[in-house]
């Protein structure tokens, strides 16, 4: 009998995923009335608190997008500009 290995998503696919979840999670926000927030802000939202750490596994980063709070996500974007980070 032949043993079939299981494969999870490439790396490609992965992208993919976590991008549409930040697409998913700034199209929620623009429906609280946060009309220009976009995907890319969402990942740079939570991928900010990785730059320690490492990016964990992909559940954790999941439901760091999922759970992300539109007054979490202002506050990141406040201190962005306080520091003179260019916004996207």
């Amino acid at each position: 009998m032949e043993e079939r290995q299981i494969e999870g998503p490439d790396e490609r696919e992965l992208n993919a995923l976590i991008e549409s979840l930040c697409n998913s999670k700034a199209d929620e926000f623009r429906m609280l009335g946060y009309e220009h927030v976009t995907g890319p802000e969402i990942w740079d939202c939570v991928n900010d608190k990785y730059h320690k750490t490492g990016i964990p596994a992909l559940h954790q980063v999941v439901n760091d997008i999922l759970s992300l709070k539109a007054t979490q996500f202002m506050n990141w974007m406040t201190l962005r500009v306080y520091r003179g980070d260019p916004l996207l």
